[in-house]
């Protein structure tokens, strides 16, 4: 069972419906036990990384996450989930995050012609052989809706990257660590492809 965490922050519906799509078993939670009873966890998203900080606070979610995480369950990041995996953002002024995975999230540069949000299909790079990306090709294409954008600490962790303006840290994985900052659950046949992986990967 794949349990994704419910914190009011919006997407929650489709990844459970891509999950479902793919014969899996998942459930959209705020309750403790059934997080940590999960076989895997989501931390999906999309809004302010802000707000979102507040309300993993409020519902105390920030704490099962660490454990969740602690306990080497596979744990994947989709969007704002993967910005709030690393320590902090620009965003709101600056707000500090989980810090479970080393990094930063800034705010896509602004240049002549280049629209921010980046709402649309960007294809990726990939590299250091990420289990999440087992069975597609280099340059595939997938679905972003962002304004800030990772850069992670080290380049090692990294496992798909795409050029926005500058270059931006698509994907990362460390130890049962796994994030994404496009939308794999709208990425159509590419994105299924990535949560069945996701979903196969047994524990790390």
């Amino acid at each position: 069972m794949i349990a994704v965490i419910d914190y009011d922050a919006g997407n929650l519906k489709s990844v459970e419906k891509a999950l479902s799509y793919l014969g899996e078993e998942a459930v959209v939670t705020r309750e403790f036990k059934e997080i940590l009873a999960a076989d895997k966890v989501i931390l999906p998203g999309v809004g302010a990384f802000g707000e979102a900080m507040e309300r993993l606070k409020q519902y105390e979610l920030d704490k099962v996450i660490r454990e969740a995480v602690q306990r080497k369950k596979p744990f994947l990041g989709i969007c704002l989930g993967l910005q709030l995996l690393f320590a902090g953002s620009e965003e709101n002024g600056g707000v500090e995050g989980l810090h479970i995975l080393d990094g930063e999230i800034v705010k896509i540069p602004a240049k002549p012609g280049l629209k921010i949000p980046h709402i649309g299909w960007n294809s990726l790079h990939l590299q250091n052989q990420g289990r999440l990306f087992a069975g597609i090709e280099e340059g595939a294409f997938v679905y972003f809706v962002h304004s800030y954008y990772l850069r992670a600490e080290k380049e090692e962790i990294v496992k798909a990257s795409t050029e926005y303006g500058v270059r931006i840290h698509a994907s990362v994985e460390e130890d049962n660590v796994f994030a994404c900052q496009f939308h794999p659950e709208k990425s159509s046949s590419v994105g299924l492809q990535i949560l069945r992986n996701f979903a196969g990967i047994g524990e790390v």
